[in-house]
């Protein structure tokens, strides 16, 4: 083929150069994909165990298709930035990929007060987007020195809040507030506490039972077929004759397990919330003798009960228990009190629900053997500690929680009791009794 033309010329060769680059690509094989972005490791929760941590919590209210997100925080110093959120959710917290995660904007509750050192932040998302057992992770992003936001740290208990969603939680259309219009953010109260029904639409009546509580859990290679867990149904010790006017401040004056009845008015069904009420003006930590004596219950007889309760002095009684345990070591035997008690102080805020956190299955392997080093939530609902060093010659230990709620104690979780625990078990006793250096 001739061309006429230099342009004509210049195209016939662009034109074959474009072919045969052409034919060397397809002959040339496919360039391997690109390899995968590594999926986040599963949290480690155990920083939400720690002793003495603050603890970000949520709350929930079903507000017809969305759900509100309500959460006490500290009002930033003046001059402050506000911290951003973001709010990120899983289908389970083992998952190595979110459902979604997008950036929140939290506002201060209607009506609460802009000038109160800790003030009620709220947000909504639809229910469409969180269905049940949708895991929530609530993130506080604090702004650098760059004024660019940190990545959030998920294991960070004073920064990020966790939360499974449950049936009851996603139709529940109130939630409780404590006396000062805060979100009340645990399941407990100290006896004349008020706390306060704050319903989506009409304002509901409150009705109530209360029932007696605090059987404590079992050693962990007991068989509670056998040795018997205590009765299973609770007994009523009493009730509200009428129901309380909606929207009014409850004091609820008796301790005991306290089932809220809330609903009734404008065809709202009603709905049952479990609220323990704790005579004791410390807790969750023990003051008097007798709140010390009782949580030795892991460590000593019943017959060294017996006697303590029973001495002229209680509580120099119970100093002389710690003080032969330390081998007549004054020091170590305030070492010993001090960890001791810190840690029935930390399970009782921790796992109180249904009854005192001592008296629970973590809260039993949560004094004796102390906080867990690792923690993670499976799946399936289960709780699974770690203790790198829990066992007699140094091994690693394991405890597994199943989860077993009810009505009236919806975080219950139920320890998966071996045999193979017995002699581990009584060795951590040990350690408590005749220790030679405080734990």
């Amino acid at each position: 083929m001739k061309f006429g033309t230099t342009a004509g010329r210049t195209a016939a060769l662009v034109a074959t150069l474009a072919g045969l680059l052409l034919a060397l690509g397809a002959a040339r094989p496919p360039a391997p994909p690109a390899a995968p972005t590594a999926a986040p490791p599963p949290p480690d929760l155990a920083a939400l165990y720690r002793p003495g941590a603050a603890r970000l919590a949520l709350a929930t209210r079903r507000e017809g298709d969305s759900l509100r997100l309500l959460l006490n925080y500290p009002a930033p110093a003046p001059g402050a930035a506000a911290p951003a959120w973001q709010l990120t959710a899983w289908p389970d917290y083992e998952a190595r990929q979110p459902r979604w995660q997008r950036a929140l904007a939290l506002h201060p509750y209607p009506g609460s007060d802009p000038a109160a050192p800790v003030q009620v932040l709220t947000a909504a998302v639809a229910v469409a987007d969180a269905p049940v057992g949708t895991v929530l992770e609530l993130s506080a992003l604090q702004p650098t020195l760059t004024n660019q936001p940190a990545p959030p740290a998920g294991d960070n208990p004073r920064t990020t809040a966790w939360l499974r969603l449950t049936p009851e939680q996603l139709a529940r259309p109130f939630v409780l507030l404590d006396s000062a219009g805060l979100v009340l953010a645990r399941p407990w109260l100290r006896a004349g506490e008020g706390v306060a029904v704050a319903s989506f639409g009409v304002n509901q009546p409150v009705r109530w039972r209360r029932y007696a509580a605090g059987v404590p859990a079992l050693p962990p290679f007991a068989d509670p077929r056998r040795a018997g867990g205590g009765p299973r149904t609770l007994a009523v010790l009493d009730s509200s004759a009428a129901p309380g006017a909606a929207g009014a401040l409850l004091r609820l004056r008796q301790p005991g397990l306290y089932a809220l009845r809330v609903g009734g008015a404008a065809g709202e069904p009603a709905r049952t919330v479990p609220l323990l009420v704790e005579a004791s003006p410390g807790f969750p930590g023990p003051r008097t003798a007798a709140e010390l004596i009782e949580p030795l219950l892991y460590l000593s007889t019943a017959a060294e009960r017996q006697r303590l309760r029973q001495a002229p002095d209680p509580k120099r009684a119970l100093d002389g228990f710690w003080l032969r345990a330390a081998g007549d070591d004054q020091e170590r035997a305030r070492g010993l009190i001090r960890r001791y008690y810190a840690q029935v102080a930390a399970a009782n805020e921790l796992f109180t629900g249904h009854k005192a956190g001592w008296l629970t299955d973590r809260g039993l392997i949560y004094v004796v053997f102390g906080p867990p080093p690792s923690v993670r939530r499976l799946p399936t609902g289960e709780e699974r500690w770690r203790y790198d060093t829990g066992g007699r010659q140094g091994e690693a230990l394991s405890f597994t929680f199943r989860p077993r709620p009810t009505t009236l104690a919806p975080d219950n979780y139920e320890l998966v009791r071996r045999p193979e625990y017995e002699p581990l078990w009584y060795a951590a006793v040990a350690q408590w009794r005749t220790t030679t250096s405080a734990r």
